[in-house]
């Protein structure tokens, strides 16, 4: 057995920020705790589950290692991470989100919604894709009761190398997990390029191989459509 330290601090004052906003306002207060850069984007990252510090590395390519260690140590000092360290060699941290930033999916899922609606182009020269980092907006959308299922999806990269992700859909909420799923009522396959056209302004899911629950499969799909957000009210 290997020994775990864990380090899970939630002040009910957070430490003094260097720029703080200084307003009694609760949307200033949140601002204090996750208008950073990156931040809510380690939120996203961190959906799945633990990941360890070169996982987020490498699902960051924007941060450099110095900006991701200070954000990370920010991060759990304001009791949004957990760090859990382990005694092995070499030495292994990984980080998970607390409760109090799990609440924050639905910030992540709503952002996602409006970047989709108002921002949403193919991906430019100098964007790294990344299909995972949009699936793991999912779990911050509200969906409709009736959709309800497991979904593998397979993302065959450039590299030749594939990605899973299992999104489970249950009354209106959807959790994901980075795993195959032989249990699954569907399976949507694909090469990169395929998924970049389905989840794209187009919409377009010709190259994208469907098989089982046909249902369920679309309902997901459908969910991440940028059409389908353009012609959702805005409250």
């Amino acid at each position: 057995m290997y020994a775990v330290s864990r380090e899970a601090a939630i002040p009910s004052v957070p430490p003094p920020k260097r720029h703080p906003y200084n307003q009694w306002a609760p949307d200033a207060r949140a601002l204090d705790l996750v208008g950073d850069k990156w931040t809510l984007l380690i939120v996203r990252d961190l959906v799945a589950g633990p990941r360890r510090f070169v996982e987020l590395q490498r699902v960051l390519p924007g941060i450099s290692t110095e900006q991701l260690r200070s954000r990370l140590n920010r991060m759990v000092a304001d009791g949004l991470l957990t760090r859990q360290r382990y005694r092995e060699v070499p030495p292994r941290v990984d980080y998970e989100l607390t409760e109090r930033a799990r609440d924050l999916l639905p910030v992540v899922g709503a952002l996602a919604r409006w970047g989709a609606r108002w921002a949403w182009s193919p991906p430019r020269p100098d964007e790294a894709v990344d299909i995972g980092a949009i699936l793991r907006t999912v779990p911050g959308l509200t969906l409709s009761d009736s959709v309800d299922g497991m979904v593998e999806m397979t993302v065959v990269r450039r590299a030749g190398d594939m990605k899973r992700y299992v999104l489970t859909a249950r009354q209106g909420r959807v959790d994901l997990a980075e795993r195959s799923a032989p249990e699954a009522d569907a399976r949507i396959a694909g090469p990169e390029r395929a998924w970049i056209e389905a989840l794209g302004p187009d919409a377009s899911r010709t190259e994208l191989e469907i098989t089982g629950d046909q249902e369920i499969a679309d309902a997901l799909l459908d969910a991440l459509a940028p059409g389908a957000v353009r012609e959702t009210p805005v409250a």
